[in-house]
């Protein structure tokens, strides 16, 4: 937190009494807290609550009109975050018209938030939405399919931080990881996959400056993921060329390329 920044809290806020459930009270003091986050997107310090029953998303900024989907658990979230049903996300996706993703874990005993993680919703692929199996008699909703959210399929320069473990990450460099990405949303839900493969190929890296040849090592793993095509290094290169172009790195020469300053590492 910058010295001109108010200082943030942690404690989540109680849910009004008439909810009685423990997953109702839960869910919507978190979402009455989550407000208080803000938008990422343009730095706006609150953002709204939308209608109960809204379909995928919970809050809204006043600011920008950008949604988010809030998804809350007590303790750390895994490599998959359950969500709704599973056409409905895979339409979305389609429509791109889907929320960011903002994850907040909380600490069920002190009652505080602990982390905060967002994924803008450029980041998201038909790839990170694996179905679950559908609803089987006597459930009532018997043959609806959910879905869940793989987030370890997304690069780390998608996994915007706003809190980890109950420390904030200042507003600017949010709003600097935030920005140097927004590219991705000119890019079709199509050609956005194999664009952010070779993203996480070079983030895997590790380092600023890199090699072809190191981005290359990742080409049996691209091979397995796109079997059909027979030509992984081209489109590596041409992957490459893109995000030279949309300045997410430089090409400093003789196979070698640099990060942009401010890129998740």
């Amino acid at each position: 937190m910058t010295e001109d920044e108010p200082p943030r809290l942690l404690g989540l806020e109680e849910a009004p009494a008439h909810f009685e459930s423990a997953s109702q009270k839960a869910r919507v003091s978190t979402e009455l807290w989550a407000r208080r986050v803000g938008c990422p997107n343009c730095g706006s310090l609150t953002l709204d609550r939308l209608p109960a029953n809204t379909p995928v998303s919970d809050l809204r900024c006043p600011a920008c009109g950008e949604e988010y989907e809030l998804k809350s658990k007590q303790g750390r979230f895994g490599a998959r975050v359950p969500d709704g049903a599973y056409r409905t996300m895979q339409q979305r996706l389609v429509e791109q018209n889907n929320p960011h993703l903002m994850l907040l874990a909380y600490d069920g005993v002190s009652r505080e938030a602990t982390d905060i993680l967002v994924i803008p919703k450029h980041f998201f692929v038909l790839a990170l939405i694996e179905p679950r199996p559908p609803l089987a008699p006597p459930a009532r909703r018997a043959g609806w399919q959910g879905c869940n959210i793989n987030i370890s399929k997304v690069p780390p320069s998608g996994r915007v931080v706003l809190l980890q473990d109950r420390l904030w990450t200042p507003r600017d460099e949010v709003r600097r990881q935030w920005e140097s990405t927004l590219f991705l949303q000119k890019v079709s839900l199509d050609a956005r996959g194999w664009l952010l493969e070779v993203m996480k190929a070079v983030e895997a890296i590790g380092r600023p400056e890199f090699t072809l040849d190191e981005v290359y090592a990742s080409e049996a793993q691209l091979q397995e993921l796109y079997p059909a095509n027979r030509h992984v290094r081209p489109k590596i290169r041409q992957q490459l060329q893109v995000l030279r172009d949309a300045g997410y790195l430089d090409f400093i020469g003789r196979g070698r390329y640099r990060r942009r300053a401010g890129r998740a590492a």
